[in-house]
């Protein structure tokens, strides 16, 4: 697939790097768009096969060219980011991206990471701003649907039969609220909700026992 004028403005006489940017915009889902991307520099590349990472409006694709020709691609979804940071030296822009490795989960998952090194500084700032955009959208997002979560579970109280249902009835309201408590603590680590938030939550939990 062809990249316009515009986009490859930036890597014009590197038919490599556009041989990545085409090979790149042929993976695009539907509807997907490349809003950024920063090439690394001839300087930190081995044998001249550099890097390219690209910010779209689905995910952030990093193309890497192999040992024998052709390009390897790897991608982080949006909604699995959870911190992004830029260093800008001398020599060029270091990007590194935080996320979690289990999909669909919003604070569950192993932590990874990906550092690309010596990008272009102009471009690997325009890549960040585009991460830290989705980051803040996503963040958002997960901190709404966890505090939907938490107040939908913490506002329900059922009433058992007498004796020992009543009891093992008991048990699992309690284990129940200790395990919203610790949800409600794991979001607040995560900065998903703020102390106040925390606070309001931790006694909505406990008023339902």
């Amino acid at each position: 697939m062809t990249v316009s004028t515009e986009l490859a403005k930036g890597i014009q006489g590197e038919p490599h790097l556009v041989q990545a940017l085409e090979q790149l915009s042929s993976l695009l889902v539907p509807g997907e768009t490349i809003e950024a991307y920063a090439v690394q520099r001839r300087l930190f590349a081995l044998i001249h096969r550099r890097d390219l990472v690209a910010a779209t409006s689905g995910r952030l694709i990093h193309m890497k060219r192999g040992l024998f020709g052709g390009f390897q691609p790897t991608s982080v979804r949006w909604q699995d980011l959870k911190e992004v940071r830029v260093e800008i030296g001398v020599l060029g822009a270091r990007l590194t991206v935080y996320f979690f490795g289990s999909p669909d989960l919003a604070i569950a998952g192993t932590e990874q990471g990906l550092t690309f090194r010596g990008l272009c500084k102009d471009q690997a700032e325009a890549v960040y701003r585009v991460c830290q955009a989705q980051d803040q959208a996503w963040r958002e997002k997960r901190r709404v649907r966890e505090l939907e979560e938490m107040r939908a579970r913490s506002g329900g109280i059922q009433f058992g039969s007498s004796g020992a249902g009543a009891a093992q009835s008991a048990s699992g309201a309690a284990d129940d609220t200790v395990a919203r408590l610790e949800k409600a603590k794991a979001m607040l680590d995560k900065g998903l909700i703020s102390d106040a938030e925390f606070e309001a939550l931790k006694a909505r939990i406990v008023n339902t026992l």
